[in-house]
């Protein structure tokens, strides 16, 4: 019995020791996408990563509102007019983001899409939009101007001009739904990184905890903690890259989709929820709340986190997080 035994542990740990990480880089969704499978086979690892592929490539025909074939180019083209009947996928993912509109007060907004492109910042802009101009590009704006049928599963833009755009959740969906499939399929690790919207599940080959790297946001080739995550997902939104300054404030390329104003005060959010659906939603509507009702908010959700850098380089976090820094 003692020989099965230990014949049974040699097999486990040569198993565990043969499972490797495979991985591909590619755009997607008109972002970076990084699929990693932890398998003791490649060409299966290989296969499952074509199936993420794949899935997510179907789900940014149907959200996409870039494709003029896609239901969400009809929603659009049809505001004002007349609903348009949908998937139940896409049906379910904008109900869930008007959740999210009611549970941010109108931080996060799909609508954000009929916003005018006032502000610029590749260098361009030389002086503040005027306030008539600002206020005009949000007058189409208001996710309750969103109506939703769900007996005959039909979304109607109230008034014409009216756009939906999924950029602030998009992603972190297709993530969220390329790792139910795998799970499904049997792989039992792995991390999908959507251009910064990490969903993971398992551990790595080496028994290790996945490690999240959150990025100093003062000096952006430095890290400033590394957090363990085995089941969920992170996101963080940053403006240490894409930011206008005038008068000495600092704006970010995240505007508030109520106002039409860029955000202040904050440089880097990061929100670690179940789902990245979640989690690259609160990101963008924590940066649009600002720090105290950000962080009050972040703190009345179940199983949501948050670290928030404010433009001084200080650290805030939420009541229930422990981070170690570097």
């Amino acid at each position: 019995m003692k020989r099965i035994l230990l014949a049974l542990c040699v097999f486990t740990a040569i198993y565990a020791r043969s499972q490797e990480s495979y991985s591909r880089t590619l755009r997607l969704m008109g972002s970076r996408f990084d699929i990693t499978v932890v398998d003791t086979d490649s060409t299966k690892a290989h296969r499952y990563i074509d199936m993420a592929v794949a899935d997510i490539s179907r789900i940014e025909k149907l959200i996409s509102s870039w494709d003029s074939l896609s239901q969400t180019s009809r929603i659009n083209k049809n505001a004002g007019i007349r609903p348009v009947k949908v998937d139940k996928e896409l049906f379910d993912l904008i109900e869930r983001s008007l959740a999210i509109s009611q549970l941010t007060d109108g931080a996060f907004d799909i609508s954000y899409a009929s916003m005018d492109a006032l502000w610029k910042f590749d260098g361009s802009m030389t002086t503040i939009p005027a306030p008539e101009a600002i206020k005009r590009s949000v007058s189409r704006v208001g996710y309750k101007k969103i109506v939703l049928n769900r007996e005959n599963r039909t979304v109607f833009l109230k008034e014409k001009g009216m756009k939906i755009g999924f950029g602030g959740i998009g992603k972190g969906y297709a993530a969220d739904h390329a790792k139910k499939m795998l799970m499904s399929e049997g792989v039992v690790s792995g991390i999908i990184n959507a251009s910064g919207d990490m969903n993971t599940w398992g551990k790595q080959a080496n028994g290790e905890p996945w490690k999240v790297a959150i990025t100093n946001p003062m000096d952006k080739n430095k890290v400033f903690a590394l957090l363990p995550i085995q089941h969920g997902a992170v996101v963080t939104s940053g403006n240490y890259e894409k930011y206008v300054t005038f008068n000495g404030i600092r704006y970010s390329h995240i505007i508030d989709p109520r106002t039409g104003y860029p955000s202040t005060g904050i440089i880097s959010a990061t929100v670690f929820a179940p789902k990245a659906e979640l989690a690259d939603a609160l990101a963008t509507s924590v940066f649009v709340m600002g720090k105290e009702v950000g962080l009050n908010r972040i703190n009345q959700i179940p199983n949501v986190e948050c670290i928030l850098i404010d433009g001084k380089g200080n650290i805030h976090t939420s009541d229930k997080i422990e981070i170690e820094k570097l």
